[in-house]
């Protein structure tokens, strides 16, 4: 008999749409392999809904919060039911971008210089800038947030407190790094192996959440990326490293930017998008990993004890 898969989807997170068309897009390969599947919006009481289906697997197609941050990881273990993707601390980790950078430098893994921002904490930014060594432009972004959302280039003061504003209204904690330019270059990880490395040249000021699921945006995707021999197995290795630090599982996305020579690993993504625009299957493809056969290994790849 077929395996019985309940592919949770949706959620309350900001990137709600976007799980709709990860999920989609993997129940459909399902479906087509013979699965007994049962679509769940994870909100509301879901997990009755998942209790009555029983499922031998549950298909973790969320993103952003609750979905990838080990909340609904949690739960899974709880209800001990073998999920897909990464288990609970290594998500919470990887989710929280000053936790995952505290343990990317302690094992020599390069970041962009940053500080935390702590809501009704008093702030000279220019001081605070001036102690870290962080010269303008400079990113403002939530510690806990995935595809870009909430994130704002700011030139100067002004412009610093103006996109401040608009963060700390619903965010506690927000994180204030330097701006690399150069090349954005993200690095898919399958298990212990790393896939590819591709190329993102956005026609926006970066790859933002219209730059990543809109085809109208027009983003430039170079497969493989179109750096040395040397510098690609380089940010293959650091991706792969960074994997295994955080200790994920299933499959992983590593965003960089190359700048002087150099990789500053941006952030580990513990659920990567599985959209007809995701970066991962396209890496996947041109490896000559087709999407349905990636899925089936994701499906494959799922335990309890994460």
């Amino acid at each position: 008999m077929k395996k019985k898969i309940a592919v949770l989807i949706g959620g309350i997170s900001g990137e709600r749409e976007i799980s709709f068309l990860t999920g989609r897009a993997c129940l459909k390969i399902l479906k087509k392999k013979g699965y007994k599947v049962a679509e769940i919006d994870a909100k509301g009481n879901f997990v009755k809904r998942i209790k009555k289906f029983k499922p031998n697997i549950i298909f973790n197609a969320l993103h952003g919060k609750f979905g990838e941050d080990g909340f609904i990881q949690s739960i899974f273990e709880a209800i001990k039911i073998p999920y897909t993707h990464s288990g609970v601390l290594s998500s919470m980790l990887a989710m929280d971008k000053i936790l995952s950078r505290i343990i990317f430098i302690k094992n020599k893994i390069r970041v962009p210089k940053y500080f935390n921002l702590k809501k009704n904490v008093k702030l000279n930014l220019n001081k605070e800038l001036k102690k870290r060594k962080i010269k303008f432009p400079i990113v403002i972004k939530p510690i806990n947030e995935g595809s870009s959302l909430g994130v704002y280039i700011c030139k100067s003061v002004k412009n610093f407190k103006i996109n401040y504003k608009k963060l700390i209204t619903k965010y506690d904690q927000i994180i204030v790094e330097e701006y690399i330019p150069g090349k954005e270059i993200q690095v898919a990880v399958m298990g212990n192996k790393p896939l590819g490395a591709i190329e993102l040249k956005p026609k926006r000021e970066f790859y933002d959440y219209r730059a990543k699921y809109s085809s109208k945006a027009k983003t430039e995707h170079i497969m493989p990326a179109s750096i040395s021999k040397k510098n690609y197995k380089q940010v293959l290795n650091i991706a792969l490293k960074a994997h295994k630090v955080l200790k994920c599982k299933g499959v992983t996305r590593s965003d960089f930017r190359f700048f002087k020579n150099k990789f500053y690993l941006l952030e580990t993504n513990t659920q990567p998008g599985m959209t007809k625009l995701s970066l991962v299957p396209e890496i996947a493809s041109y490896c000559g990993l087709k999407f349905e056969d990636l899925v089936m290994w994701i499906v494959r790849d799922a335990s309890t004890n994460r």
